[in-house]
């Protein structure tokens, strides 16, 4: 009978097992520690990455402030010319403005009807002037009234007075000039 000796070749077969497990295993950690490295410089690159953008949207945001801070100077400066030449203009209508209430005013007083004061003050006029009779400051009053330049004419006193051995009529009228009151809302808003 002939006997063979296995165990040694169980031995072997279990120490080449080992090897083989032990070799998977060194593999498998070796696979592990390499993919956590991939997915941790991955992340890392990413988180850099945001970072970096990050930093270019703050830069740009204060270029933007930077950009919006122009942009606020310039629409004040916008609204200083603005004004100005609202001003301009205001002062451009009112250079001519008396000059022309003043040549109407010329145009409707009757003959025999004298003006003694005229003031104009927030857009009320005050006229002071000396009439022969009623019926020449009742006319003047008409003719004030329908020149188109002024508006709410009214008397305010009318008195006899003696001048020089003549009988004559002083009168004071109030009026508001047409058209200023509604250009400037000012004056419309103390109206």
């Amino acid at each position: 009978m002939t006997r063979i000796n296995l165990l040694p070749i169980r031995a072997t077969k279990k120490k080449e097992t080992a090897k083989q497990q032990l070799t998977i295993l060194v593999v498998v950690i070796a696979a592990v520690v390499v993919a956590g490295l991939a997915f941790y410089s991955v992340t890392l690159a990413k988180v850099s990455g945001t970072k970096a953008e990050i930093a270019r949207s703050e830069a740009e945001l204060q270029q933007l402030k930077v950009k919006i801070g122009e942009i606020d100077n310039i629409k004040k400066l916008q609204d200083e010319v603005k004004k100005k030449l609202d001003i301009l203009n205001k002062l451009r209508k009112e250079k001519s403005g008396p000059a022309i209430r003043l040549a109407k005013l010329s145009d409707v007083t009757p003959d025999k009807l004298w003006l003694t004061n005229y003031a104009e003050k927030d857009g009320k006029v005050t006229i002071s002037g000396l009439a022969y009779n009623e019926d020449l400051i009742a006319a003047f009053l008409r003719n004030l009234q329908g020149s188109g330049l002024f508006s709410s004419v009214e008397l305010v006193v009318s008195e006899q007075k003696e001048e020089g051995g003549v009988k004559i009529k002083k009168f004071d009228v109030t009026c508001n000039i047409t058209g200023l009151v509604q250009d400037d809302p000012k004056l419309a808003q103390k109206k």
